[in-house]
């Protein structure tokens, strides 16, 4: 089945490259110039991807990415064109997955697409053809693989698909510490970490937010300097 991919983008010649490219790839795009318009199809298309311009003539990217998680948890790709840590951690903080900045080679928003497809997939179980335990029980967190859910002390968690997938790594390597370079390629699989590597850290303390965990006495994530992360035993 083909992957159809949202793009928006209120500069045509880019929002046009990037669907000539996807084409070429097989996945069928659903592309806009506007937030306005695009609201009609988040709420009628089922979705695999969406790639969001941060500056848009109606409506911010992040308002649109917000929007988008209120209903939805497939990957969020954010455009941005300014080179700045903020505009990618306030990205990255309502719920977008992955962040690239202008200008870009088409080759590598491609190569971008798929790791965050591959990951969906593979962490998501609706798109999984794996056989696996249901659900992994740690300290009063609950995280059900097959419903995408998790709870903490029977309280809804509300992750993005990241986050989703670091905790799940995480909790599958209980006892283990896994470095940040490690939880990148398992979840991206890509070889882009160099130019990515506050992306872990901004996710961790995110997950951490939500679980009222800190770094100083963590309950559940525990930071080892200098090695990586792990959830105790």
């Amino acid at each position: 089945m083909q992957e159809k991919i949202l793009i928006v983008d209120d500069e045509q010649e880019i929002a046009d490259l990037v669907e000539l490219y996807l084409n070429n790839e097989g996945y069928t795009v659903y592309k806009f110039y506007s937030a306005r318009d695009t609201l009609a199809c988040i709420e009628t298309t089922e979705l695999d991807l969406a790639i969001l311009d941060v500056m848009l003539p109606d409506m911010s990217g992040f308002k649109l990415c917000q929007k988008i998680r209120q209903q939805h948890t497939y990957p969020i790709i954010m455009l941005t064109a300014k080179d700045e840590e903020i505009d990618k951690i306030t990205g990255l903080t309502l719920g977008a997955d992955d962040y690239i900045t202008k200008p870009f080679r088409p080759l590598e928003m491609v190569a971008r697409v798929k790791a965050q497809l591959r990951r969906y997939k593979k962490y998501n179980p609706s798109h999984s053809t794996e056989s696996e335990e249901s659900v992994i029980a740690h300290s009063g967190l609950l995280m059900d693989i097959k419903t995408h859910e998790c709870t903490l002390d029977e309280r809804p968690l509300a992750l993005t698909p990241t986050e989703f997938s670091i905790l799940r790594i995480l909790l599958e390597n209980k006892g283990n510490v896994v470095s940040a370079e490690e939880l990148f390629h398992k979840i991206w699989q890509d070889e882009y970490y160099s130019k990515s590597n506050n992306t872990i850290t901004v996710h961790i303390r995110h997950l951490r937010e939500k679980m009222n965990d800190t770094v100083d006495k963590p309950k559940y994530i525990k930071t080892i300097w200098g090695v990586g992360y792990k959830i105790e035993g």
